[in-house]
């Protein structure tokens, strides 16, 4: 078994920090920024992130075409990520920054703006970075290890997107600026974990043909693999069900417990117990398969949400800080074997087309999936709470709590569920693995 040396597991892992800690930002918070505290109506508000996330049907493809074809002394991935690391700490900032009109058409286009910006500048540092693992190591185990380095890193930097803002922004007498500053300095942070990853990693060098398959052939092709999309499908899934329980539950703890601040320790529950349980879940994976260890983590997450959100308010707030801990161990899974899973299907396909590499091609296409993802869940939050005539600041009504129950734990779940069947349906083991490539090396 090939060995992965200190710098590549350090240097590649620690960019997710930031990655994650921008993709947890927006989840957890970017809602309710920009219905609390900006003024934006809930339905223009989930609107405003729904418009942003199908921008990304243009960047996310277009980068990850791009990058395949890419060929410089910097490598094929790293210039894009400098290049996106950079622009991302300025947008970030104007994201998270309340302009000075309050007009709702106006505000609406701004947030828009600003939104599909970022999520430029966002696709630039992670459809690279993504595409950097497959091409990393071979080793089937080796992927897992290495993602759990990177998830470990991922968890951290949940903790810094969602534990450091409020108090962040407590800091400041206006809460307004307390909120720009947040911005700013996440959008620092990620600028420094991309760097640290660009400088760390050393790309193979390529020196084959790019494919000349054109654009639209290429993603064609790779949502018509059949191993592709029995991986993408339940990721997306997944996503989708995790962006409504991220976004719904600051509106929890304000509320139904009427305790904001306890959203922070209660964060702190969730992903302690995920981070504690990266390593169990890597060394199961190399007894039962990633599959398995992905389908059973999400079925106790599955049950998790769903207990939060029907039994929450009976047990109390610690009560509920134990449950969401409870979820958090299955929910590690979720952090390792999706982008465990995703290099062995890239391999699938490089044997199946005759070594051609379409790294950039499906990273795309999985990140993609998951701003949509992502973008649907928050959409579908915003027009819930609207449906159920949620009001900020104010006494909620029992139509209102109902609202935000459905979308921390009945909503997610089915998507949940969902997801787990199709999982199911994956092919692809240790044994196949190991087949195919040795299948491939005689071949050659």
């Amino acid at each position: 078994m090939e060995k992965l040396t200190r710098r590549i597991k350090w240097g590649f892992g620690i960019g997710d920090l930031g990655g994650n800690l921008f993709f947890t930002m927006i989840g957890f918070y970017l809602l309710f920024f920009l219905t609390d505290i900006a003024g934006l109506s809930p339905a223009l508000a989930g609107t405003v992130l729904m418009i942003g996330k199908i921008w990304d049907a243009i960047t996310d493809p277009a980068t990850g075409y791009l990058s395949d074809r890419t060929r410089s002394k910097w490598g094929r991935r790293r210039p894009y990520m400098f290049v996106g690391s950079i622009i991302a700490l300025f947008f970030m900032g104007l994201m998270f920054t309340k302009p000075g009109f309050t007009e709702q058409s106006s505000m609406f286009i701004y947030f828009t703006v600003m939104y599909c910006l970022l999520n430029t500048a966002y696709t630039l540092i992670n459809i690279p970075y993504t595409a950097l693992l497959p091409e990393l190591t071979q080793d089937f185990d080796q992927r897992t290890i290495l993602n759990g380095y990177r998830m470990s890193f991922a968890v951290v930097g949940t903790f810094i997107g969602a534990g450091a803002a409020l108090p962040i922004v407590g800091l400041f007498d206006s809460t307004v600026f307390g909120w720009k500053f947040v911005g700013y300095f996440e959008g620092a942070v990620l600028l420094i974990t991309s760097m640290i990853t660009v400088w760390a990693i050393r790309e193979p060098e390529h020196t084959e043909m790019p494919s000349s398959i054109g654009f639209f052939k290429t993603y064609i092709e790779a949502l018509t693999n059949k191993v592709f999309l029995l991986a993408l499908i339940p990721w997306s899934l997944f996503i989708l069900g995790t962006s409504m329980v991220q976004g719904a539950l600051v509106y929890y703890f304000k509320y139904l417990f009427h305790n904001e601040g306890m959203f922070q320790i209660a964060l702190v529950f969730l992903l302690a117990s995920s981070l504690i349980f990266i390593p169990f879940w890597v060394k199961i994976s190399q007894k039962i398969g990633k599959k398995w260890c992905y389908a059973i983590g999400m079925t106790i997450m599955t049950g998790g949400v769903l207990v939060f959100s029907l039994a929450g308010e009976s047990v109390g707030v610690w009560g509920a800080c134990i449950i969401m801990a409870l979820a958090g161990t299955g929910f590690s899974t979720h952090y390792v074997m999706p982008h465990s899973i995703l290099p062995d299907v890239v391999e699938y396909d490089s044997i199946t087309h005759n070594g051609v590499r379409r790294e950039g091609v499906f990273s795309s296409m999985w990140t993609f999936m998951s701003k949509i993802g992502q973008a649907i869940a928050l959409a579908l939050s915003g027009w819930i709470l609207a449906f159920f005539h949620y009001i900020p600041d104010t006494i909620p009504s029992p139509e209102t709590i109902t609202g935000i129950k459905i979308i921390c734990g009945p909503a997610p779940a089915i998507f949940y569920i969902a997801g787990i069947i199709f999982l199911y349906f994956y092919p692809i083991s240790k044994s196949y693995y190991d087949k195919m490539i040795s299948e491939a090396d005689f071949r050659r």
